[in-house]
């Protein structure tokens, strides 16, 4: 699992106490550190000492529950973490403005024509700054195909994106493209990071 955290990207992880070979408090810890900050981890095990608790949550998990679970209990809890993880109405990384209300790019001041998979592909890239985006993730989540279908819709649009948001270096994004895999969208400079 750690192997596929650093090749492929995930929407959110559920992770027991007790895995073969490491804890799961060793797997939130070392996502944590090595990987990535912004994943939502939700623990779930039989552990219910109130120290257990603590320490999985000081670990790194962003929610905790306790074996057996209930179905609507936990899917409400996922639906929660999304939401927390999906923020505000709007969103700058500066020289960008997302307006998720009106479903509207800014730059500069002045509105980016997109269309509406345009603009969903743009919020997700940007959200996942930093992170290895693989082409099968991007059409899961962008267009909410599966992966293994042709993914030269994905390049078409990060084509246009790059184009008409104008990313590059002189406006402090780097939209890379990785071999074989997919996309990853990086701040060009130390100084520049996306503001919430």
């Amino acid at each position: 699992m750690l192997r596929d955290l650093g090749r492929d990207t995930f929407d959110l992880l559920m992770i027991d106490w007790e895995l073969p070979g490491l804890s799961g408090i060793e797997v939130v810890t070392r996502v944590r550190e090595r990987l990535d900050w912004h994943i939502p981890i939700l623990f779930v095990t039989a552990r219910d000492r109130e120290e257990d608790i603590v320490q999985a949550l000081e670990a790194g998990a962003d929610d905790y529950m306790i074996k057996p679970v209930r179905q609507m209990e936990i899917l409400a809890r996922l639906r929660a973490l999304q939401r927390r993880s999906g923020g505000q109405e709007a969103v700058e990384f500066a020289p960008y403005r997302f307006d998720r209300a009106n479903r509207t790019v800014i730059k500069d001041g002045q509105p980016v024509q997109l269309t509406s998979k345009e603009y969903e592909l743009a919020e997700f890239l940007f959200r996942n700054t930093g992170r290895l985006l693989s082409r099968g993730h991007i059409l899961e989540s962008v267009w909410g195909q599966r992966a293994d279908l042709n993914t030269r819709t994905v390049d078409t649009h990060v084509s246009l994106i790059r184009q008409k948001l104008d990313i590059g270096a002189h406006n402090g994004w780097q939209l890379s493209t990785i071999y074989r895999h997919g996309y990853r969208l990086e701040s060009a400079t130390d100084e520049i990071k996306p503001e919430t």
